[in-house]
């Protein structure tokens, strides 16, 4: 059987299902039934309500499953077509205590409206000490997982790759490539927002952000039409902190880590009134060493070539990062905030490298120094009807200014001596706005309709200046003019979605599907390779809830997404990462679109919780990654030896599929496990005709022991690792690594003291294997300084506290559809 017959049959075999599924529900709601249960769900301190919670009806003399209903954004509920008779309600949501309460339908009031139900916070008395309950380490809902920094030790005092490194469904690696289930091509947002994370782009990127000023990460595997139809492996939004407390409120913090690494931060937030001042301050100076070796074979006007090289490195980067914002709320049911970000980041990187060509000894020294600025301003506006539950509009409209100059020079030094040093000047001036509206309706307290329109706009000229050493004045560097370019990009991108949500019973739908038109301009000036790109394409979604006896879901989602080029890969000008190696762009590239399949299913079982899901991702018009040998380059420059080009080019058909388990289990009152992995099969098409198609089984495994031995001690031992991954010409070899960090607190909850060191076997190494034309073959191996330990002191202002410990309760629960 083929791919496309058994791709069409599943889909015409989900479109049964959502045929089917209403039918199925008219049969059940055609049995004898006369009553219904309604009321809202509210937390009892604050009087807010409590959303997407678990409400079921159980028969009251064996507490048989009836009816399930979840709640909606304002808290309400109904449990409809309920026979007449006596029964107990029991509603559940993470961090409250479990409310029940009994009520009776009768012929005379078959309908038992039960109005505010306030359900109380989980908290103990202990000798005059009380411990609330609290957000979870991990909340791992079907249609996605949030995970509470402030739970993570292991990444205190690091950036959000630190973070990142540590979520479930997720991979980094020492170059801080993020994946997910294989895939790299994921899209990364920042409260919400575009930034430069993700597939190469530019902006804010995630070693920029610090990790102190992350709250949470959303992690979204099969996103639904309200998000970006870009990523095809899927969505993560890193959430930043913002106080709201009144008063003054603020954390210090300092790190200190091995091998002259330090960081130190500070924020604050003070609210009086209608107004929230916010802002933030994080400094980073870090030095890490490194090591690499390359062994590579070729064939060229038939010699053989071959290189042996080991080399050893510095990186010191330093960073400022800054934070000013406001919250003005207008009225009771209006609020408006403004934020800006600056960012300063440069960079130092040397490199010798050692290498024997064909059995003559080398010396290759490298230096690159980078210097990146960037401003994002942001301004953000929600509206609510408080005589219209649930009903919202928020707007959002931003701007971001990036300006990056990064210098990479070689000097080669042969048995014939040092040769003149060349550089390259790579200059980045970009502008960037984008704006957002987002609205909600309910229709009822079991349906909703949300429609919302983005737009981005973007523009990016820079330079590519070539520049030789004079070696009679050392310090006088000439511009090489016929190697010199400058280009220029504009891309430019409208969506407009509109998604329905439906609750019967126990069932949810959403559908919903989303345009975007992108239109792609650029070209380098003097050289080839302009391209004018234009496309409309609709991107739809589907998903399907079923909640089950004994707080269990059910969910089926499908989704359409795409993975656009980047300027990087389109523009037609080499950059060179050293002198045997080099990246150029293809005009020609066009984007590859993504069908993606999820069945999941969710149990929580008293404080456990356990969430298992079915993945298949089918890509076509795939974007490879190629690496070939540069023949006539090689030949006009012996001396250097094998020199590659690597470039992206679309074709064949892609294929992944797989399972995810996710497993939140309290061992006991001390000790809570998460532990979560996959297992997925790659498929990649060949590159020539004459190979065969490659596939591999792979995955992903997390485990987390949270240990909590005393009322002021936090402990954590956390092991993460990836099996080996294919690629278009090669694989990437297994890593794996085991962090250690405790928090004790200090001086009446008013500080808290951090340990923790990374990588404590030293285990964690990039390694890649790598084949291609002209008898091409290489063994790349980068090992980054990943073994660090780290001591972090932390002081609280105002009504601050370090955080409580992991709440042993329930992981799941969350209910809705999310987006």
């Amino acid at each position: 059987m083929t791919f496309s017959s058994t791709f069409y049959r599943a889909l015409r075999c989900l479109g049964l299902l959502l045929t089917l599924l209403p039918l199925g529900l008219h049969a059940q709601n055609a049995s004898p039934t006369a009553g219904s249960v309604s009321g809202v769900l509210l937390d009892k301190t604050t009087s807010q309500p409590l959303p997407f919670a678990n409400v079921v009806v159980l028969r009251a003399q064996d507490s048989a499953f009836v009816q399930g209903a979840q709640t909606g954004e304002n808290g309400a509920f109904t449990v409809e077509k309920v026979a007449l008779g006596s029964y107990l309600v029991r509603a559940t949501v993470l961090g409250y205590k479990p409310l029940r309460q009994t009520v009776a339908l009768t012929a005379a009031t078959p309908n038992a409206q039960l109005g505010s139900l306030k359900l109380v916070s989980t908290a103990t008395q202990l000798a005059g000490v009380t411990v609330q309950g609290e957000r979870a380490a991990v909340v791992d809902n079907l249609d996605k997982k949030v995970i509470n920094v402030e739970k993570d030790l292991t990444s205190v005092g690091g950036t959000a790759v630190n973070v990142l490194q540590n979520v479930p469904s997720v991979s980094v690696d020492q170059n801080g490539t993020v994946s997910m289930r294989g895939s790299s091509n994921i899209t990364v947002l920042i409260d919400g927002k575009p930034s430069g994370a993700s597939n190469g782009g530019t902006g804010t990127r995630l070693e920029q952000i610090p990790a102190s000023a992350i709250e949470k990460v959303e992690v979204v595997t099969n996103p639904s039409a309200r998000y970006d139809a870009a990523g095809s492996g899927g969505v993560i939004n890193i959430i930043l902190k913002k106080q709201r407390k009144d008063g003054w409120n603020g954390q210090a913090l300092a790190n200190l880590g091995t091998g002259e690494k330090y960081n130190t931060s500070l924020s604050l937030n003070r609210r009086r009134g209608n107004v929230n001042l916010f802002g933030s301050y994080n400094a980073r100076d870090d030095r890490y060493q490194s090591r690499n070796t390359i062994d590579q074979t070729a064939v060229v006007e038939n010699k053989t070539i071959i290189i042996d090289q080991d080399g050893r490195g510095q990186r010191h980067n330093a960073s400022h990062d800054g934070r000013l914002g406001l919250d003005y709320t207008i009225s009771p049911e209006q609020t408006l905030t403004l934020t800006a970000e600056p960012r300063i980041n440069t960079g130092l990187n040397r490199n010798t490298q050692q290498s024997v060509l064909n059995g003559q000894a080398q010396q290759n020294n490298q230096r690159v120094t980078e210097d990146v600025k960037t401003l994002d301003v942001s301004s953000d506006y929600r509206r609510t009807w408080a005589a219209h539950k649930g009903r919202e509009m928020t707007a959002n409209l931003g701007y971001t200014n990036l300006w990056a100059n990064v210098i990479i020079g070689q000097q080669l030094t042969t048995a014939a001596g040092a040769q003149p040093e060349w550089k390259q000047d790579l200059g980045v001036r970009l502008h960037a706005v984008y704006g957002q509206l987002d609205y909600t309706h309910p229709l009822d307290s079991t349906s909703r309709v949300d429609v919302g329109y983005k737009g981005q706009w973007q523009t990016n000229d820079g330079t590519d200046d070539f520049l030789l050493q004079n070696m009679e004045r050392p310090t006088e560097y000439g511009r090489l003019d016929n190697r010199s370019v400058a280009y220029n990009f504009q891309e430019d991108m409208h969506a407009g979605y509109a998604t329905y949500q439906l609750q019967r019973g126990p069932w949810s739908y959403q559908g919903g599907v989303r345009a975007e038109y992108t239109r792609t301009q650029g070209n380098v000036k003097g050289g080839q390779g302009a391209f004018n790109l234009n496309y409309l394409n609709l991107f739809p979604s589907a998903t399907v809830v079923r909640t089950l006896p004994g707080d269990q879901r059910l969910q089926l989602s499908y989704a359409r997404r795409l993975n656009r080029p980047n300027f990087m890969q389109l523009l037609a000008f080499p950059l060179y990462q050293d002198q045997r190696n080099y990246r150029l762009g293809d005009p020609s590239l066009r984007p590859e679109y993504i069908n993606a399949f999820e069945l999941g299913h969710q149990v929580s079982m008293g404080g456990a919780s356990l969430s298992s899901t079915l993945f298949y991702r089918q890509t076509t018009n795939a974007i490879q990654r190629i690496r070939q040998v540069d023949n006539e380059a090689t030949a006009l420059n012996p001396e250097v030896g094998v020199i590659t080009k690597e470039y992206y080019q679309n074709f064949g058909q892609n294929e992944s599929y797989g399972a995810e388990l996710s497993l939140n289990q309290p061992l006991a009152k001390w000790w809570r496990l998460t532990a979560s992995g996959s297992l997925f099969r790659n498929k990649v098409t060949a590159l020539a005709n004459t190979e065969a198609s490659r596939s591999n089984l792979s995955g992903t495994a997390r485990l987390m022991n949270s240990f909590t031995p005393t009322a002021k001690l936090d402990v954590q031992l956390t092991g993460t690792y990836r099996a080996a991954v294919i690629t278009t010409q090669g694989r990437l070899l297994p890593q794996g690594g085991v962090d250690v960090a405790l928090r004790h607190k200090l001086f009446q909850d008013r500080a808290a003291l951090t340990l923790r060191v990374s990588d404590i076997f030293n285990t964690q190494r990039q390694r890649i294997e790598a084949f291609g034309d002209n008898g091409f073959r290489a063994t790349y191996v980068n090992k980054y300084e990943s073994r660090v330990g780290y001591v972090g002191f932390s002081w609280y202002f105002g009504s601050n506290k370090p955080p409580k410990k992991i709440e042993a309760a329930p992981q799941g629960g969350g209910g809705g559809f999310g987006g």
